[in-house]
């Protein structure tokens, strides 16, 4: 393997005591070795959630108009080889934490459209984005619908962003527990 740039963006609200985190941290652990692994805990940071203001897209183009601790996220996800989207599922979807990180993204792409396999679809803002991955852990009752749900989010954030999501992985509640 090459040498790579890998950011996490760990929405796990419990990330101090869970076993979640622990097991991102142990990941990470193994993987310093070789690579550049930058890891954001999404709910120890100031971020807020997109107001849909466009600010990004038409005011300040590629600045976003909250002033948080979104701006280095956004370098780090443009920047890296790897963006990893982790979280626990909670009602068979990703934490609010992860959530309003992923949606705030847009502000990497350019409001411009064009056509992909027959779908509109953002142009790119900077010539390189990153692949994407996603860890999730399984609540007790997740079920192949919810996984695909989540799959299915990202695997459209990969179209616009001109990647693909190169790993796909969760974690069962034994795996969780030991």
């Amino acid at each position: 393997y090459k040498h790579m740039k890998i950011t996490i963006l760990n929405g796990d609200p419990n990330f101090k005591s869970s076993q979640f985190s622990k097991n991102i941290g142990d990941v990470v652990a193994k993987m310093e070795q070789k690579n550049a692994i930058t890891t954001y805990n999404l709910a120890e940071m100031d971020l807020h959630f997109c107001s849909g203001c466009w600010s990004c897209w038409w005011k300040t183009p590629g600045l976003c108009a909250i002033k948080d601790d979104a701006d280095a996220i956004f370098r780090s996800a443009i920047n890296c080889d790897l963006l990893v989207f982790a979280s626990p599922l909670f009602a068979g979807f990703t934490s609010a934490e992860l959530k309003k990180i992923t949606d705030r993204l847009i502000v990497l792409l350019h409001p411009y459209i064009q056509l992909i396999d027959g779908e509109c679809h953002h142009r790119k803002r900077y010539p390189k984005y990153p692949d994407l991955g996603v860890l999730l852990a399984k609540e007790p009752d997740t079920d192949d619908e919810d996984l695909s749900i989540v799959r299915d989010v990202y695997d459209r954030l990969a179209i616009n962003f001109h990647s693909k999501v190169a790993m796909f992985m969760y974690l069962d509640n034994e795996q969780q527990n030991n």
